[in-house]
């Protein structure tokens, strides 16, 4: 049987955790917490799996690998949510909405009405949007939690540990999957700054996620059900700080007032804030010396690509499979 530890219990990690242990391999997780919580970047995410969505300013293999994500999710955790991605802008950024869909594909566009049918509590503030219809949203902390359990149940241990992946790799094949806390180790890993709030709000009810286009602060919404939503996010080149900045706070608020003034009355439960790990062209790697395969680098796209990236992991480990995202100069 094949032994492999995986360094780092995020999406990516527990992704690839599930990969392996579905090719029949024997599975340890390791992490620095015995449990996911806000100190993963995973936590904040927005939980979109919108693979058309995100080629308005990804590269091309967000939007193809993307398209296997609502799949994986569904089959593996149960929790995903299928009810498509909707695009709006105010009618004085009419032009934003314009160049989305010229970016984007996936989409059939929609009037004022189609948008009130969608959404009744958007009614008549927005005369013209996008409806990307087949895609998907989760609840990412359950989605993580559906993960573990399923892990444990199906033999991989878990491990608290704070040791480097180079030591585990002196003692047989390792998967770095860290994300930003391999920074150290990658001289080309950055992080990105997001910030973003959870809010409560009962005089709003929204089906699924919604795209708001603005030209100093676009916004997603995401609804994670009994009237709560994730609002987000942005993004700031440089590591994350403890906290948010005035500034996103004031930003974010303002554009969600936008999008229904019944958002002015929400209670603010939650504020996050993490360093998303991006390469250079904000595309995954993978790379591998020795018994050392390192899978980081997923950006804003954990979610969406964290199963494709796992699935090129076990291909590569059972299959001699060579990654399409692997980076062969870095080993």
């Amino acid at each position: 049987m094949t032994v492999v530890t995986v360094v780092g219990a995020g999406v990516a990690g527990l992704c690839v955790a599930r990969a392996l242990l579905d090719r029949g391999a024997d599975v340890t997780l390791v992490d620095r917490h015995n449990d996911t919580g806000p100190h993963a970047c995973s936590w904040w995410a927005g939980g979109m799996l919108a693979p058309f969505c995100e080629g308005e300013s990804a590269e091309e293999p967000v939007v193809r690998l993307g398209q296997q994500a609502a799949d994986w999710w569904q089959a593996k955790t149960g929790v995903v949510q299928r009810q498509g991605s909707l695009v709006v802008s105010a009618a004085r950024d009419k032009s934003d909405l314009a160049r989305f869909a010229r970016r984007t594909t996936g989409f059939r566009e929609v009037t004022g009405s189609e948008i009130s049918d969608l959404e009744p509590d958007l009614g008549g503030r927005f005369s013209r949007g996008l409806f990307f219809d087949t895609e998907a949203h989760l609840a990412p902390r359950a989605a993580l939690a559906r993960l573990r359990d399923s892990l444990r149940a199906d033999g991989a241990q878990f491990v608290q540990d704070n040791a480097n992946p180079a030591q585990y790799a002196q003692r047989g094949l390792t998967v770095d999957c860290r994300g930003f806390q391999a920074r150290n180790d990658l001289s080309d890993l950055r992080g990105v700054k997001g910030e973003m709030l959870v809010l409560s709000c009962p005089d709003v009810q929204l089906s699924r996620p919604i795209r708001m286009l603005h030209p100093r602060l676009p916004l997603y919404i995401v609804p994670r059900g009994d009237h709560v939503f994730m609002l987000g996010a942005t993004m700031i080149e440089g590591r994350a700080g403890q906290h948010v900045t005035a500034r996103a706070l004031l930003e974010l608020l303002s554009a969600a007032y936008a999008l229904n003034p019944a958002f002015g009355e929400a209670e603010v439960i939650e504020i996050g804030v993490d360093s998303r790990p991006a390469f250079p062209d904000n595309l995954p790697r993978i790379r591998r010396e020795g018994n050392l395969i390192c899978a980081n680098g997923l950006f804003r796209h954990g979610f969406l690509l964290a199963p494709s990236v796992a699935m090129m992991v076990a291909n590569l480990i059972f299959d001699h499979a060579t990654p399409e995202v692997m980076d062969e100069t870095a080993a």
